[in-house]
């Protein structure tokens, strides 16, 4: 029987040698910035709920505080006193719909700009391009004289309608249309797919986490919007969340904690997707430098 012996040194250095699992949970220098800034950033939050828990009088005091207990009767006063629940359907509604508008219509696009060449693409696609400079404030009376004209004023099809299409969702869908390889497309045509057939059936069931990161972003913007549903629905039966929230502040006085509580309620959809979401964002990012 043969005895074999190991190199003290080899040993040494393999024992001494991390994993790289142990390298992945070792702190970085990086972690000193970051936990700051997150710390900076997740304060307004807290802030938020613990505005939304307190009573007027100390949302008022001076130097601000924590709140002597929980009162969540705020929350059940902004349900009571507003028609929160409407306005919340309202915001998800227009919501969903301007979503799927943007995937189904900017996938179009995209893929139209990504693989079919006709007569002055690129020069169209630069203009789809430039309207991503133009503020929305420039926009803002020729879309609303727009959609008076089509019989749309103070509607929620006012919302829905004009955001059914984005220039930055076809510009992020042609991107990631461009990193798909032909040889997919070919194989698919030599089977007898159509153009439709292969977005559809080939090209976009790779794209499901740029479609998500499309989703997301197109829900975040719609739901927070504030500036446009100011113009377009005057009426409150067509409010949505972020528009009716601003009844609560009146002309003298805000009642904070109301306020604060129907804020609360109406980010709660806004977090929940985001966090339902976030591997499709990871995902989508780590594909992006793939060709």
């Amino acid at each position: 029987m043969s005895i074999t012996t190991m190199d003290p040194a080899r040993t040494g250095a393999a024992t001494a040698r991390p994993s790289a699992k142990s390298r992945s949970r070792r702190p970085s220098p990086l972690h000193l910035v970051l936990l700051p800034l997150s710390l900076v950033m997740v304060s307004p939050l807290l802030w938020m709920v613990l505005l939304s828990i307190s009573t007027r009088a100390e949302t008022r005091r001076f130097p601000p505080g924590l709140p002597s207990g929980v009162r969540w009767q705020n929350y059940t006063a902004a349900l009571r006193d507003a028609p929160l629940e409407h306005w919340l359907g309202n915001s998800a509604l227009v919501s969903v719909s301007c979503v799927a508008g943007n995937l189904v219509f900017c996938s179009l696009a995209g893929y139209a700009f990504a693989r079919i060449r006709f007569l002055g693409s690129r020069a169209l696609f630069v203009a789809v391009l430039a309207t991503l400079m133009v503020p929305f404030q420039i926009v803002m009376l020729p879309m609303l004289i727009m959609v008076r004209a089509v019989g749309l004023t103070d509607t929620l099809g006012a919302l829905i309608v004009p955001n059914l299409a984005t220039a930055f969702g076809v510009f992020l869908l042609r991107q990631f249309f461009t990193t798909v390889p032909r040889e997919l497309e070919e194989a698919a045509r030599i089977d007898g797919a159509g153009r439709l057939r292969i977005l559809f059936q080939v090209m976009l069931p790779l794209m499901r986490p740029t479609l998500a990161t499309l989703a997301v972003l197109t829900f975040l913007q719609t739901w927070n919007d504030f500036l446009w549903p100011l113009i377009a629905v005057p009426s409150p039966e067509h409010m949505t969340v972020q528009l009716g929230l601003q009844t609560f502040q009146g002309a003298h006085a805000t009642d904070w904690p109301r306020l604060m509580a129907g804020t609360v309620i109406s980010q709660l959809p806004v977090f929940v997707l985001f966090f339902v979401a976030q591997r499709f964002f990871v995902r989508s990012v780590a594909t992006a430098g793939l060709k």
